[in-house]
């Protein structure tokens, strides 16, 4: 992992804030997560582009053989530019455009996951018209909870996701039957930043439930696509820098039978890449308020929605030099500079003695981060740095 030294000598000469991206440590996750599929040759593993499409981020994912997971137009186009092949591109989402759904069939990509009945007449439509079939998955909702922050809870019943498991095989009697649908399988995903593994155990039971059930009656699924939403420790990343690839591989090498013709699919983001980035930012002011301190950093909620968004928490260190000499950690409000209450990092979270002109690094940035970044309040897009330097 990137030393403290050598962010704070990074800090000389670029303005804060920025994202530092580690990539030897990104190498090392995707090794690991590869090395986990060992044995089956029938798994495939898509990058969610969603949680980071920084150039060199692609260009290094693709380079590990892994596909790309997409839910925009856009992100189908910047996974090309990666040179991610089209075969290897999957494109989900709730509510493609017409325009997305014939640059994916023009651009032959791997498969569209449609996510109801009313989307599949639109792509057999659209199919029709280009004298095209399209590759189509259809994502199921199988009503599990990943017990996951609501707000990106996806596999329950009635959330805008999928088709209900008990409406399946209607749908896909409705696909089979389309002229410009070629049927591939089915696709699932019940949620993202899932710590506890063992909905992961009742997905792969249900699913598979499924599938036996539609080939029992003739229906072939090539395409079995289990989604993704693998969590990080945003508390420890230095203790736990990968996730357990392996425990989690493990339930579907356990669970799911080696079929003939079969791949199963997985879409991971912010597990490949979370960790392997940092927002740095430098201290602004220490204010002293009635009853509270308030760290007031150069970075804030353009920079990093999450905490606004999810409420989420992420480990903030100060990184300056002899800062473990000045005594006991003390709590602060960690807040950032826009005119928005919500721009809070961490209430009364313990940092040592803090003062103008400290650096700070907000961790586990990698993922959600620069990408769900803006530039409110007219603010500069902060820059990305790449450590690339091998230990």
């Amino acid at each position: 992992m990137i030393g403290d030294k050598t962010i704070l000598d990074l800090t000389c000469g670029h303005q804060t804030p920025f994202y530092l991206y580690d990539i030897p440590l990104l190498e090392a996750t995707l090794a690991t997560a590869k090395k986990a599929m060992d044995g089956r040759d029938d798994f495939k593993l898509h990058y969610a582009v969603k949680a980071n499409t920084c150039p060199t981020i692609l260009e290094t994912v693709r380079q590990y053989g892994f596909g790309a997971d997409t839910v925009s137009g856009g992100e189908v186009e910047c996974a090309l530019r990666a040179g991610f092949p089209a075969r290897r591109i999957m494109f989900a989402g709730v509510g493609k455009t017409d325009a997305e759904i014939r640059l994916a069939l023009r651009k032959g990509i791997g498969c569209l996951n449609v996510e109801s009945v009313e989307e599949l007449e639109v792509v057999n439509k659209i199919a029709a018209s280009m004298d095209v079939t399209a590759p189509v998955a259809l994502r199921i909702n199988p009503d599990i909870d990943a017990h996951t922050h609501h707000y990106i809870t996806t596999g329950v019943a009635e959330n805008k996701f999928g088709i209900d498991i008990s409406r399946a095989r209607r749908a896909v009697d409705t696909a089979t039957a389309m002229d410009h649908i070629n049927f591939r399988g089915l696709h699932f995903h019940i949620g993202s930043q899932i710590t506890d593994l063992y909905p992961y155990e009742v997905l792969c039971t249900r699913a598979i439930q499924l599938v036996d059930s539609l080939e029992a009656d003739g229906i072939r699924c090539q395409v079995v696509n289990f989604g993704g939403g693998l969590g990080v420790d945003y508390d420890n990343p230095a203790q736990h820098p990968v996730p357990p690839f392996q425990e989690y591989f493990d339930i579907f090498k356990r669970l799911t039978p080696k079929v003939e013709g079969r791949t199963y699919h997985f879409e991971l983001g912010r597990a490949l890449v979370a960790q392997r980035g940092s927002l740095i930012t430098r201290v602004l002011f220490v204010k002293q308020g009635l009853d509270r301190r308030f760290v007031i950093a150069a970075a804030g909620m353009p920079e990093l929605i999450r905490p606004a968004l999810y409420q989420a928490l992420h480990r903030i260190d100060n990184i300056s030099a002899n800062v473990a000499e000045r005594g006991a950690a003390q709590p602060y409000d960690i807040v950032g500079p826009v005119c928005e209450s919500s721009d809070i990092f961490a209430t009364e979270y313990p940092l040592p003695p803090t003062q103008r002109d400290d650096i700070l690094a907000i961790r586990s940035a990698g993922a959600y981060g620069e990408i769900m970044a803006s530039n409110y309040n007219c603010r500069t897009l902060a820059p990305s740095l790449f450590y690339t330097e091998h230990p």
